[in-house]
């Protein structure tokens, strides 16, 4: 057999192979090539989310955690406020500075895409913010403590002026206890009280009758005294009492006098009398009524310190026919 017959037989004999199944089984092959790219860009991309996801929920963690120190920081400020005037003072020359510094922070804070950096400067002005706090704090720990011994110490000297006071109140009492009694004591006395009625004749020579309508006038005679009292001038009062129990004056004024248990009474004579310590003193009046005398009984009253220190009466009578 020839040999080339053999071939073509040979290929003839071959099945042809069919373009549409070719043609199926590279779009099978790019369709699985394709999904398998899908499958691993998912993947991938799920990552990527998931880290995005992450880094965002870190994000928003520190800014929580930023915000709470902040909220905290700023407590504390608020709390010492009106604490102290002199801290007041104090933290009113800061107030710029803390008030730029707040205002930075909240700047970062309030950003959406706050970045790491930002977040740390905000962290880093929250640390100076609370160092300064700090320094307020020890200062106001300090003057509550000197408020407080200022406190105590206010209470011991209001207990020793409550004390003071009692015993000067009591020292008082006794002072104006013994100053009444001093007063008391140092009042006039009044010794040897005599009332001569008298006549005074043409020539002025005087005598002494007992006749009303014969008198003109009454020569009233005492001495005063007192041991403790100090010299000087004194004004003793001198109350002439009519037979119809009314004092008499020789004033068209009527003048008052005050004494210490009758009250105001009307006086006759105001006599300044010149004193020495420890000696007797005499005085001398003379009355004389605005009309003629009248018979019955005249009252003489010496009142001296508010206090009556002597009296004594002399009776006048009508007279007979040829008195």
């Amino acid at each position: 057999m020839n040999p080339e017959t053999t071939n073509l037989t040979t290929i003839e004999s071959q099945p042809k192979r069919n373009p549409k199944n070719l043609i199926i089984g590279l779009l099978i092959a790019a369709l699985l090539i394709t999904g398998g790219f899908f499958i691993f860009d998912h993947g991938n991309s799920g990552k990527t989310i998931q880290a995005d996801q992450t880094e965002i929920a870190k994000v928003i963690s520190e800014k929580s955690d930023i915000q709470t120190s902040f909220d905290a920081s700023l407590a504390r400020l608020d709390s010492m406020k009106s604490v102290n005037a002199e801290l007041d003072s104090k933290l009113t020359a800061s107030t710029s500075e803390i008030a730029n510094m707040k205002k930075e922070i909240r700047s970062i804070l309030h950003k959406k895409n706050a970045t790491a950096s930002e977040l740390a400067k905000a962290r880093n002005l929250i640390a100076v913010l609370n160092g300064k706090i700090t320094d307020f704090e020890t200062q106001v720990a300090q003057l509550t403590e000197e408020n407080a011994n200022l406190k105590q110490n206010v209470a011991v000297l209001t207990a020793d002026k409550v004390a003071l006071t009692r015993n000067l109140d009591s020292t008082n009492v006794i002072k104006q206890t013994l100053e009444k009694k001093v007063d008391v004591a140092s009042t006039l006395n009044a010794t040897n009280i005599s009332i001569t009625p008298v006549k005074v004749r043409n020539n002025g020579k005087i005598k002494v009758s007992t006749v009303a309508k014969r008198v003109d006038k009454l020569l009233v005679s005492f001495d005063v005294n007192n041991r403790i009292i100090q010299p000087g001038m004194f004004d003793v009062y001198v109350v002439v009492i009519g037979p119809d129990g009314k004092p008499v004056t020789t004033s068209p004024n009527t003048d008052i006098f005050t004494t210490r248990n009758d009250g105001d009474k009307t006086f006759t004579a105001k006599l300044p009398v010149d004193l020495e310590n420890s000696k007797t003193k005499n005085v001398e009046f003379a009355f004389v009524p605005g009309s003629h005398f009248q018979k019955g009984t005249y009252k003489i009253q010496i009142y001296q310190n508010g206090f009556l220190i002597g009296e004594k009466i002399r009776e006048l009578k009508k007279g007979g026919l040829f008195s």
